[in-house]
Formats: structure tokens, C-alpha cells, sequence
């Protein structure tokens, strides 16, 4: 039996080693809301909410989701006792339209939590089969390609198993060639996180010759349509991140052809219940999906890691060691990748299989809530 007793929010300031740019703009330090949740025996967990500082991935942002959480999300669940945390993501549903990162943070918080009361790894609780996922790099948008080839070069060093360049109109085609043909071999996909429409069919196309595993969100995030017509342009394979924000949307997709992966943000889609029925849908369908990231914390990264386990994720994921983004995680140990490419996942440890630095959170922290059951 699971019942949340007290909800603590913190709000961190983590500044990134370097900056990250995609299409929708340049972030140096991430504001992240972390949560902290106990029962009334003591039992404790910690989630995290992936907001961004601006509504230019979703229209959630760190501030909008603290004030829906506070005020909408929490009571929904504090006090109240669920026999299984699938149970949290329909009650959080009922009359209660969006705010999918402010509910996944508590939803997910509460898998969590169920995962320290029995003692068992998040990863098994969830019906995680895999005991290390292939990891992936996320490289921003460089200033030349000459830079961005030589920033694929490293990762390439660094034993990356999949590349994922951003693109925008402009530092795109000649981009990617250039990293083709000094890479004839690796491993790449382009993330264009909305930044074309379908009047750049043909520009998009020019693609198709350069051998990559995918092309992401080509397209408007709310958009299924349009991504349908593209495809039937393309041959290389849309994948849709943005625009999968549950399980629907996910049929939708099949349904009408408008893309042949989905990325599964668990963040994006309201926490683990619909995370798992994205991916036992894709599983009958025969659609591979991989595990994306926010530049989460070592918090978020422990959840993404879980959920990347399920036998489904077929795709190297998005879930680059610690020492990618962070000087310092706030996790210990830190997340690494081995020589091979693998994250391993934590299957000996209870609960999240990291422990959370609680001092070097509150040395970090700029804000904080609590929130109690009454």
C-alpha cells in the first residue's frame, strides 16, 4: 500500500559544463525542481520534475508545473492509499487536463517510493529485463561543421552508440554531410525539435542519402497530420517525441504512418503508466522506441535509466554518464558509462539505486515547499 504523507519541492541551480543549443534556444544552467517524498513510515524517495525554464519544448515550465503540483497534483495523492502505483496516473487523469511534467514527477515519485517500501530495484518493479542500456550523445547545434565533426569525433572516442546531431535550417544538410563523410560508419540520427515545416520536404530529403537511423520531430510538437505526409516523402524513418504525449497519440501515429519510432520521454507523457503502455503498443506493432532525455540530474537520469530496461527499447537511449553535463551530480555514485557504450542499470539496489547528496541539494537550493496530507 502506498500513501504519500509529505511532499517537499526543491528548485536547483545546476550550471552545465558547457552550453547546449538546439533549435528553440541555448541553455547554460538548468533550473531543476527535485521532489522529495515520504510515507508516514518513514520511507522516503525522490523524483524529478523536467521542466524546462521556458515554455519552448512543451508549454510546461519549471513555474508553471511547481504552482500545478503545489496545488493540483499533490493533494490528489498526499494521504491517499493506492494498492499499486499504476493506480496514481488515473486518478491524477480524472478532470484534469495536461501538466504532464508536474504529474509524472509525482506519479513516477510514487514508483519510486513503492520500490523502497518492497525493497526491490525500480528497474524490477517496473518489469525491466535489461541489466545495461546502449547509451547515446545528444551534440547541440555547433557553428560550423568542421566543429560539429570534430565534437562527433570525441563521442565516437568516447564509445557512444548513438549520435544524435541537432539541426535547424541552416546548420543542417552541410552539417551532417560533413560528419557522414568524415564518419562513414557511425551511428547517426538528426533532432530537429520542430524547426521545419512541410515546405522543406524537398531540404529534408537530402537526407535520405546520408544513412541515418532517424530523423526526430521534423515537424510542429502537436502535430500527427503533417508528419504522416512526410513520411510518405521520406525514406529514412520520422521518429516522434513532441507530438506522443500519451498513449493515443501513440495509436495515432501507427494508425496513420506518421512516423516509425517514438522517442519515450517519461516526463513528456505523464510518468511511467503511460510510459509503459506506449511501449507495450509499440512492442505489438513492431515499432522500436528508445529512452529520450531533458539534461536531467542523476535523479531524473535513475527513472529514465529504469524505464530504458523494459524489453522494448531497442534503440540506444539518450542517457549519458554524470560527467556529460554535470562538474558535480547530485547523486552518488555518480551515473558512468563503461567502455562499451553501457549504462549499467543499478538491478542489486532498492529503490532508485543511487543515493540523492541531500547536502549538496540544499546547497543548490534557491526555493522550496512543503506539501503535507491533511
Amino acid at each position: 500500500m502506498i500513501r504519500v504523507e509529505q511532499i517537499e519541492l526543491h528548485e536547483i541551480r545546476l550550471p552545465l559544463k558547457e552550453p547546449f543549443r538546439i533549435s528553440s534556444g541555448l541553455c547554460t544552467e538548468r533550473r531543476i525542481m527535485l521532489l522529495h517524498l515520504s510515507d508516514a513510515d518513514g520511507v522516503e524517495t525522490w523524483s524529478e520534475c523536467v521542466a524546462g525554464e521556458a515554455p519552448n519544448y512543451t508549454s510546461e515550465t519549471i513555474d508553471t508545473a511547481w504552482f500545478a503540483i503545489t496545488e493540483y497534483v499533490a493533494p490528489r495523492v498526499l494521504g491517499v492509499e493506492f494498492a499499486h502505483p499504476s493506480e496514481v496516473d488515473p486518478a491524477l487523469e480524472l478532470n484534469f487536463r495536461g501538466h504532464n511534467m508536474a504529474k509524472a514527477a509525482i506519479e513516477m515519485g510514487t514508483w519510486g517510493l513503492c520500490a523502497e517500501q518492497q525493497q526491490v530495484s525500480l528497474s524490477k518493479l517496473l518489469g525491466g529485463t535489461r541489466s545495461g542500456i546502449e547509451t547515446g550523445i545528444s551534440i547541440g547545434i555547433q557553428s560550423s561543421p568542421a566543429a560539429l565533426v570534430e565534437r562527433v569525433g570525441r563521442a565516437i572516442k568516447e564509445h557512444y552508440r548513438k549520435i544524435k546531431l541537432k539541426i535547424e535550417p541552416g546548420h543542417d544538410i552541410d552539417f551532417v554531410r560533413a560528419v557522414r563523410k568524415a564518419y562513414p560508419d557511425a551511428p547517426l540520427m538528426a533532432d530537429a525539435n520542430n524547426a521545419y515545416s512541410l515546405s522543406d520536404t524537398e531540404r529534408l530529403k537530402q537526407l535520405d542519402d546520408l544513412d541515418l537511423i532517424m530523423i526526430e520531430q521534423p515537424l510542429a510538437f502537436d502535430d500527427i497530420i503533417r508528419h504522416a505526409q512526410l513520411q510518405r516523402a521520406l525514406k529514412t524513418p520520422i521518429c516522434l517525441d513532441e507530438s506522443i504525449t500519451d498513449v493515443d497519440k501513440a495509436e495515432d501515429m501507427i494508425s496513420l504512418g506518421a512516423g516509425r519510432i517514438i522517442n519515450i520521454k517519461p516526463g513528456r507523457v505523464g510518468g511511467f503508466t503511460q510510459s509503459r503502455a506506449i511501449h507495450d503498443l509499440c512492442v505489438k506493432h513492431g515499432i522500436p522506441v528508445w529512452c529520450g532525455g531533458m539534461l536531467e540530474s542523476g535523479v531524473g537520469r535513475a527513472y529514465n535509466v529504469a524505464l530504458a530496461s523494459l524489453p522494448g527499447f531497442s534503440i540506444p537511449g539518450d542517457l549519458s554518464p554524470s560527467n556529460r553535463y554535470w562538474t558535480r551530480d547530485v547523486v552518488t555514485p555518480e551515473w558512468t558509462m563503461d567502455d562499451e557504450g553501457i549504462v549499467h542499470v543499478p538491478v542489486d539496489r532498492p529503490g532508485l539505486g543511487v543515493d540523492v547528496d541531500r547536502g549538496r541539494v540544499d546547497d543548490l537550493t534557491v526555493r522550496t515547499q512543503t506539501v503535507r496530507a491533511q
